[in-house]
């Protein structure tokens, strides 16, 4: 018996890869298709100036498996938005 309390599974996620910490949940999503449009806000607001600093990468994610008993499946890895600050002193 398969009971679930959403109408759809949050199958996706992105995940922020830092250089000196551990890892940390940037977006939650329905699809990839939602995570890649969402993740780049989510970024900015769920990270501080410090923490941004130190990603070295963002991975996509999907769950594979049942919900009480899976895993998250590396499924590719998406652009580290680049802050506006920085883009102002290249200018």
């Amino acid at each position: 018996m398969l009971v679930t309390t959403e109408s759809k599974a949050q199958g996706w996620r992105a995940v922020a890869i830092f250089d000196d910490r551990g890892d940390a949940l940037v977006f939650v999503g329905r699809s990839s298709t939602q995570v890649r449009q969402q993740y780049v806000e989510a970024f900015a607001e769920v990270l501080d100036e410090e923490e941004r600093e130190h990603v070295t990468t963002i991975q996509l994610q999907q769950w594979s498996g049942a919900p009480d008993a899976g895993r998250w499946v590396l499924k590719n890895t998406l652009k580290v938005p680049v802050p506006v600050a920085k883009l102002r002193l290249a200018a």
